[in-house]
């Protein structure tokens, strides 16, 4: 296991035909190996497990990833659940270059990130 830096640029998704590199995230996660996240490793090491949220025209927001009381992974930027962005399925997938991720946004849209790097 080692902390990693995953950069998601947003991949193609309507009114984005060739995706958008400077909408996305940055998180900071423990994975082993095969590129998946190292639950044991993120609960002893949670505070510095973070998220910076980029977009075009807007603020950055930096918060954490989340290991939900339901199983699941989410980014949050302020206590409780009313700002979470859910990641689908993120337990099974690998965040390797080349990989997708899907987020729920705070409006209800579901939104496919690229895994552009892993440093």
């Amino acid at each position: 296991m080692s902390m990693k830096t995953v950069r998601l640029e947003m991949a193609r998704n309507p009114g984005h035909p060739e995706g958008d590199a400077t909408c996305g995230y940055e998180i900071k996660v423990p994975l082993d190996d095969s590129g998946h996240i190292d639950l044991e490793a993120f609960r002893r090491d949670r505070k510095v497990c973070t998220v910076r949220r980029f977009w075009r025209g807007e603020d950055e927001k930096v918060g954490e990833l989340h290991h939900t009381r339901h199983g699941t992974w989410a980014f949050s930027y302020e206590p409780g659940e009313a700002d979470d962005e859910p990641l689908y399925r993120l337990d099974s997938h690998a965040l390797r270059q080349g990989e997708y991720v899907t987020v729920r946004e705070q409006d209800g849209s579901a939104v496919t990130f690229r895994v552009a790097r892993v440093s």
